[in-house]
């Protein structure tokens, strides 16, 4: 129940917008602004704007572009959400017009790489809230909740559209340095979502099931779940074994089974987030 409520607390939810979105200007105002580049989403259409027509500056434009954002999304969203949101899109916002900051990296290619990492695990970080960046994260949450339209595939779509007039307007190794940017940052948001939430699943295939079973809770202090099989070529009832751990116990539960066991059959898989029971709770925007 702490944890809970720690999770859903303004203070924590504020922390995280507010970090995470300050990493994520350093990355654009650093970096992405001093080489010209064209980020992604809806700050990179604002980026895009200025550059043609060298109208205010891409912070003041992503405020204006939020505001049909924030309609379309008090219509379908939570009051919570969308104010966790305008808080991200204020703070993203204000602090691209206030603070004088230049990484000074002159290669191109690693200008593209830093600022995507650094865009990258800002915004991962302000996800990990109960709100967004804002932008097109609002009418990604949106299509995703009404229509099952996976985020990333909504924006990879906005993102071709963007590049394609990119490629027709600007210089085609800015274009291209834009796209490895922007590759980038999908990579380290999946990161930064994903830390501290992946465990592996493991699933054990022995005779010996029960006696392994009874060590994990023993030793490791975690729990299990016997998954009822049948064996395709002997037709022998079996118990398959099934837990979530961490990558730290991971090689422990392997001695265990092992050592009960030569001729088990160990199966692990990567689980982007376990959510329920003892792990993180369901984030309810």
């Amino acid at each position: 129940m702490l944890k809970k409520d720690f999770t859903y607390s303004v203070f924590w939810n504020c922390f995280l917008i507010i970090f995470g979105t300050l990493i994520y200007v350093i990355g654009l105002k650093g970096i992405a602004d001093p080489h010209s580049f064209v980020p992604g989403g809806l700050f990179g259409l604002a980026f895009y704007l200025y550059y043609l027509t060298d109208w205010m500056n891409p912070g003041v434009i992503f405020a204006l572009l939020n505001i049909p954002m924030f309609i379309i999304g008090k219509i379908f969203i939570s009051g919570r959400f969308l104010a966790y949101s305008f808080l991200a899109m204020a703070v993203s916002s204000i602090s691209y017009n206030l603070i004088p900051v230049n990484l000074g990296i002159v290669n191109q290619l690693y200008a593209a790489v830093t600022c995507g990492v650094l865009v990258g695990i800002g915004s991962g970080i302000a996800l990990r809230s109960l709100g967004s960046n804002g932008g097109l994260d609002i009418i990604s949450v949106i299509l995703y909740q009404k229509f099952n339209i996976g985020v990333g595939k909504f924006f990879m779509a906005f993102n071709l559209v963007l590049y394609s007039f990119s490629f027709a307007t600007m210089n085609t190794d800015l274009v291209i340095a834009s796209i490895i940017s922007v590759f980038v940052t999908s990579i380290c948001m999946d990161y930064a979502l994903s830390m501290f939430n992946q465990r592996k699943m493991v699933l054990v295939v022995s005779e010996k099931p029960d006696c392994i079973c009874k060590e994990i809770i023993d030793k490791l202090k975690i729990g299990s779940t016997f998954i009822n099989g049948q064996g395709a070529y002997s037709g022998n009832e079996k118990k398959i074994l099934m837990t979530i751990i961490n990558n730290i116990q991971l090689k422990r539960l392997e001695e265990i089974v092992f050592t009960h066991d030569e001729n088990a059959l160990f199966i692990v898989d990567n689980t982007f987030s376990v959510i329920g029971a003892t792990f993180s709770k369901r984030k309810i925007y």
